[in-house]
């Protein structure tokens, strides 16, 4: 990939995931995306990475974030304090990154030109459903698409309904996999070949935990059945371990199929929607 770097640094995420990757893209002007870690060792590793650039003749222009989530934000204030850069982000990223100033707030098909010996464009989407403010970026000449926390190269993505929406999630997961592009960058984990192909599985991995989760509700009859007694249905072949985090994701299920008239829930907790719910 021409003009990409990368830079792992250790971060609070999610297991398996240790670290969240962030990308310096353009070959004289550069967006840095994913001010990531909050840790000191890490944050004069990343500076150092950063300011090893300008050896190379290349200028720093901003700081992107994905998205809000403390471990891609953690070092978004101290990074463009101490390089002196402006930090740009979605609006809905604004309320969330609390002192945090947003230079510039990225929208859904916006463009950023970077200068250089050649010219890199890079497009901004607007994918929601993982958090409601979260970007990818796509180097559409390259067909190289920094995808944040919508696939991981490592673990897996939640969904966690206080602030996700599984099917928004899944429609932009179909909207990435339309792109063509040939690599994906993901915060966590190496890059992928063949993104086309992950972002289809992960669409096809979700739609079969629903029909896990409806043959759960199936299960619970008429009186319905609470997300801690759906879950060992619905995620049995998930190690208990994971059930903290596979909760939410079953609740984000049911809240997808209560919305297509397909569950109900109730005070016995989530029943199967019958034609009588209509």
């Amino acid at each position: 990939m021409r003009d990409v770097d990368t830079f792992a640094a250790r971060t609070p995420t999610l297991p398996p995931a240790t670290h969240t990757n962030s990308y310096a893209l353009g070959g004289r002007e550069v967006l840095l995306v994913e001010p990531a870690t909050p840790y000191e060792d890490e944050r004069r590793e990343w500076l150092a990475w950063a300011r090893g650039l300008a050896a190379q003749g290349r200028t720093i222009a901003a700081i992107a974030v994905t998205h809000h989530h403390a471990d891609h934000v953690g070092g978004a204030r101290f990074f463009a304090a101490e390089l002196g850069v402006p930090v740009w982000a979605h609006a809905e990223a604004a309320p969330r990154l609390g002192d945090v100033p947003i230079a510039r707030r990225l929208a859904d098909g916006d463009v950023v030109r970077l200068d250089g010996p050649e010219p890199m464009e890079i497009r901004v989407l607007h994918t929601p459903g993982h958090a409601p403010d979260h970007l990818c970026f796509l180097d559409e000449a390259q067909g190289v698409l920094v995808c944040g926390d919508m696939v991981a190269g490592v673990g897996t993505i939640l969904i966690d309904p206080r602030e996700g929406d599984m099917a928004v999630y899944l429609a932009q997961l179909e909207r990435l996999a339309a792109l063509g592009a040939r690599v994906a960058l993901p915060a966590h984990g190496e890059p992928i070949d063949a993104p086309e192909a992950l972002f289809r599985r992960y669409v096809a991995h979700r739609l079969g935990r629903e029909r896990r989760v409806l043959e759960a509700l199936e299960g619970a009859g008429e009186g319905g059945a609470t997300l801690d007694g759906l879950l060992p249905v619905a995620y049995g072949d998930t190690a208990p371990a994971l059930w903290p985090i596979a909760r939410l994701s079953l609740e984000a299920h049911l809240i997808k199929l209560e919305r297509e008239g397909r569950a109900r829930r109730g005070e016995g907790g989530w029943r199967r929607a019958s034609r009588d719910d209509a």
